[in-house]
This record gives structure tokens, C-alpha cells and sequence, in this order.
């Protein structure tokens, strides 16, 4: 569920023709800050304020490849290790745990508890998955997204803010990314500065391997769903089998490159240009 959440949200920046390498960090950050910030601001307010600096990332980002002309890999790059450094200058190291008190709040419990025995995480999966996807094919944002990714020039002739799409993809990208890390932490408040590191590699695989072409235009976020399945479960099936945790790092690596491969032809088939 959180790979899915996070694969979603690489699925609409790839649909723009862009990419995010910062939403392994963003997830980091925002988990963190909502366990630095509770005790000040409560659950409620730490919440909030760990999503509203998620925004700000994309936003940030958003700005400086939609107004600045910068390409999204550069720009995303140094959003990595900018907001991993910012972790590693705020905790100086080292996180405190969750109290007892916010453990028990019920926003904690709702984000990272079980309902009906299964996880939360799971129910917030498929909640986000029909709202985004009502997003992607019922409303012009959709729409403009997919012509923005597609082909920028002819949308942006038809009237369309190419710009301000592509800022909305970063920011919804980052928002989830956030939200990921929260739900996370709310779930298993055991925490380290080095929360999730190397998983926008795997988001990005997730969201290839569900069939999103990195030429833009074209996707699915219910296949980028299914995508963080089938690389989650590798993941527990290598554990299963007691195999080395670098196995996993090897396999995402091989896995990319062969849906990159597939990827480009799938794009020649359709007559895109990669």
C-alpha cells in the first residue's frame, strides 16, 4: 500500500513527461517532521504541517521545471539530497519515537491502525486509487495532463496552462509521497534519518513496470498499483528465501532497465518519440 501510494504519484509526473527522484526524501521528511512536530503541535497539527511542507517540496520543484525550463531529473536530483540533508539538520542524527499519548490519538489510529483486521494503509490505498483516478479520467485536469505529457506544444495551442499542470502533478506527487510516509510512521513509529532511501527507485519502477511510457501521455495508476505489487512481493519472497537485502537493490535495478527497453518500443509501436 505505501509503494502503491507513492507509485501513484510518479504515475502523474510520468504521465506529464517528467520524473521525481526527491519523493524517497519527501517521504522521509514528512514522516519525520510529523514526530518532531507532535509534541508542539499535537497529532492534528503535526499531520497538516508534515503535508503542507510535502506540498512545498513539489511545489518548489513544480516552479523550477515548469517555469524555470530546467529538466526534471536535475531539478528532482538535487531535491533528493537537499531534503535528505535537511533531515539529517533537523534530527541532527537521530529521531525520538512516538509517545504513548499520541500512539493512542485517534488520528494515529485511523492512519496506521487495523480496520476489520486488515491495515488502514490498505483501505487508504484503494480510497486514494478511485479519487485519483476520478481525477485522471472525469475531470479536464486529467485530461490536460495527458495532452500536456503527450504533445505540450499542441495543448498549450488548445488553450492549455501546461505549466501549471505539471506543478499540480509535482505537488500531488509529493502530497502523496508525504502521506505515504505519515501513514508509515503512524502505523510503526520506529524511525531513522535514512527512512525512505532508494524508494523513488522503486516508485518509479512500480509506476513503469504498470505500463506509465516515460515519453508522457500515456499511463495508468491502476497499473502503477499493481506494478508496487509485484515489486513488494519480490521483495518478501527474497526474505522468504533468506537471500541478502542487496538482491532486492539488483533486482529493482535489472527490472528498471528491462521496462525502460520495453518501454521505448511500446512508445515506437505507438508512433511517440522517445
Amino acid at each position: 500500500a505505501i509503494l502503491g501510494l507513492m507509485a501513484m504519484g510518479q504515475a502523474l509526473v510520468i504521465m506529464s513527461k517528467e520524473i521525481d527522484l526527491s519523493v524517497g526524501s519527501v517521504y522521509g521528511l514528512s514522516g519525520v517532521a510529523m514526530i518532531i512536530l507532535t509534541p508542539e503541535l499535537g497529532v492534528p497539527g503535526a499531520i497538516a504541517t508534515a503535508l503542507l511542507i510535502a506540498l512545498l517540496v513539489g511545489f518548489l520543484q513544480g516552479v523550477a521545471v515548469a517555469k524555470g525550463h530546467l529538466p526534471s531529473m536535475i531539478v528532482t536530483l538535487g531535491g533528493l539530497f537537499t531534503v535528505r540533508g535537511i533531515i539529517y539538520v533537523w534530527t541532527g542524527g537521530s529521531v525520538h519515537n512516538f509517545s504513548q499519548d499520541a500512539r493512542a490519538h485517534p488520528l494515529t489510529r485511523l492512519f496506521g491502525g487495523e480496520i476489520f483486521g486488515i491495515d488502514a494503509a490498505i483501505f487508504w490505498l484503494l480510497a486514494i486509487t478511485l479519487m485519483l483516478n476520478l481525477l485522471l479520467w472525469a475531470t479536464p485536469f486529467g485530461n490536460r495532463l495527458l495532452a500536456t505529457g503527450g504533445d505540450a506544444e499542441s495543448a498549450a495551442s488548445r488553450g492549455v496552462r501546461t505549466d501549471r499542470i505539471k506543478i499540480g502533478a509535482f505537488m500531488l506527487c509529493s502530497l502523496l509521497a508525504g502521506f505515504a510516509g505519515i501513514v508509515t510512521l503512524a502505523g510503526n513509529p520506529q524511525t531513522h534519518v535514512t527512512l525512505g532511501d532508494l524508494m523513488e527507485l522503486e516508485a518509479i519502477s512500480a509506476a513503469v513496470i504498470g505500463g506509465c511510457l516515460l515519453s508522457g501521455g500515456r499511463g495508468s495508476l491502476i497499473g502503477a498499483v499493481l506494478g508496487a505489487f509485484i515489486v513488494t512481493s519480490f521483495r518478501y519472497e527474497l526474505i522468504a528465501l533468506g537471500a541478502p537485502s542487496s538482491w532486492f537493490i539488483t533486482f529493482v535495478g535489472i527490472v528498471l532497465i528491462v521496462a525502460v527497453i520495453f518501454n521505448q518500443k511500446l512508445a515506437r509501436r505507438l508512433g511517440q518519440r522517445v
